[in-house]
């Protein structure tokens, strides 16, 4: 078989999951080129996501590469991904989750701050939402850009911590100080990466499958996704879904939160899992139930 051409955003971050998409396949005697291509959100930086209007803003460059037949396989952040892929595109692998947690970052100058006083930069929803669940006057900045821009924005800017994906920190070997955020629920699928072929290549899509697919992982994320989905959540709805293996256990913590962060709907549960029964679609449901509905509606009209 020929070289096999891994799409990815340029950024140094994605560049680093495309090595480690790499890698597996490398080490089972496949050969690989990396192909970087520039995402049209990487192309505006000054808009928050949520006004861009789409929820594929960083994979949709890489999805007409895939079907152009420029790149064999893309390789994203599968948070970033849509619950909802163009046709003859499909997720063939998921590597195994390590670190999906939210972190908070502070400049120097706020370290003795207490957290209901931070001014906070990030333009996600779901993290300004969850955060004035606990401190609801609290004040925020939009912030835009990969993580060494955002830090330097941190240093010079007038707003004194931000928040982070873990995942980004440490696959940067980055030394920095940050503090863990019990009180933030991740997002679908954070700290995933993901693997996505055209339906018609499928000698190199069972190949991705075979050598870098973790089904444990692959297991919980599309538990979460399907949470997402049936909300019709998007990637910029303020909701937050994990689930997690605890021996032949899951447990499940997701909540669909206002804007304001007034009125959250959560759910906290532990199952078996069996392949037969859609668990996201089924907690989903009872959210929407219990006034998701509603606050869906709510959200989509805000934005």
């Amino acid at each position: 078989m020929k070289s096999i051409r891994i799409g990815t955003r340029n950024s140094a971050l994605a560049l680093w999951q495309a090595r480690e998409v790499a890698r597996h396949l490398q080490n089972n005697n496949y050969l690989t080129e990396i192909v970087p291509i520039v995402s049209s959100g990487d192309k505006n930086l000054n808009q928050p996501l949520y006004s861009l209007g789409i929820t594929g803003v960083f994979t949709r460059d890489l999805d007409i590469a895939l079907l152009n037949d420029e790149i064999d396989i893309a390789v994203h952040s599968l948070k970033d991904v849509p619950t909802l892929l163009p046709e003859n595109v499909e997720l063939i692998a998921y590597l195994e989750r390590d670190f999906p947690q939210d972190v908070l970052i502070r400049k120097e100058a706020s370290r003795t701050k207490e957290f209901h006083e931070l001014k906070l930069a990030t333009s996600s929803l779901r993290r300004r939402a969850f955060w004035l669940r606990n401190y609801p006057h609290a004040e925020f900045s939009d912030i835009r850009g990969n993580i060494q821009t955002r830090l330097q924005k941190l240093e010079d800017q007038d707003f004194d911590a931000t928040i982070l994906s873990l995942a980004g920190i440490k696959r940067m070997k980055m030394d920095i100080d940050y503090e863990m955020l019990p009180l933030m629920i991740p997002a679908a699928s954070q700290g995933v990466i993901a693997v996505a072929g055209h339906s018609d290549k499928k000698e190199i899509n069972e190949i991705l499958s075979k050598v870098a697919n973790h089904k444990p992982t692959q297991i919980c994320v599309e538990i979460e996704r399907n949470f997402l989905s049936t909300l019709e959540g998007g990637c910029t709805a303020p909701i937050g879904a994990f689930a997690e293996f605890f021996g032949d256990q899951i447990r499940f913590k997701a909540a669909l939160c206002s804007l304001d962060g007034k009125n959250c709907i959560a759910t906290d549960e532990n199952f078996e899992y069996n392949e037969s029964e859609n668990f996201g679609e089924k907690f989903a449901k009872i959210v929407l139930e219990n006034g998701g509905k509603e606050l869906m509606a709510e959200i989509k009209s805000s934005y």
